[in-house]
């Protein structure tokens, strides 16, 4: 038992090494990774969750597609990866697999997902276009009220395109060194 948890907390850190910057790999908890194969929102997409049990490697891990993210696949498509996944962790039963089940996804996903079709995710999009939409339609912008003699006020100080006249920030230099004294004194 103990150096079945010894090969869990060694597989572990591998695979926290290996996976590090991969946005596709997810650590749930120490038994629990889950790993994205394709690309987002693309219909040949899915997640693959491997779950380990108390003596693994010495048994074969728990091996789920029935996830969230996979909500667009059928379930015959399902279980024909999840056999074919399982039936590639018999062989390496025994010994550390969790890698080994994630490449091998990797590299036959298209084999794994020939019978995907794309037209099961184009039903569902309007769907989530809508929610956006009503959204956006809540944002409201609060225009700011001016009274009139405010905006009297900005019309006197600019011309007609709405633009200060030029040296309206100047100092007339006269009267500004009557007030502060020449340097002299």
């Amino acid at each position: 038992m103990s150096n079945c948890k010894d090969d869990q907390e060694e597989e572990k850190e591998v695979l926290l090494s290996i996976y590090e910057a991969d946005e596709c790999f997810k650590h749930l908890d120490d038994q629990t990774y889950q790993y994205r194969i394709g690309d987002a929102g693309h219909f040949k997409s899915f997640l693959l969750e491997i779950k380990w049990g108390d003596t693994y490697p010495e048994e074969l891990p728990t091996i789920s597609l029935e996830l969230f993210f996979n909500k667009h696949i059928p379930s015959d498509i399902k279980s024909s990866i999840s056999s074919k996944v399982t039936a590639e962790a018999d062989q390496w039963l025994g010994s550390a697999m969790t890698y080994t089940l994630f490449e091998f996804a990797k590299e036959n996903a298209d084999e794994l997902m020939v019978d995907q079709t794309e037209n099961v995710i184009i039903q569902e999009a309007p769907v989530e276009d809508k929610v956006e939409h009503v959204q956006v339609a809540k944002i409201k912008e609060k225009k700011v009220q001016l009274t009139k003699a405010q905006k009297r006020r900005i019309a006197d100080r600019t011309d007609f395109k709405g633009e200060r006249p030029r040296g309206w920030d100047w100092v007339d230099i006269i009267k500004h060194l009557s007030r502060t004294g020449s340097s002299e004194s």
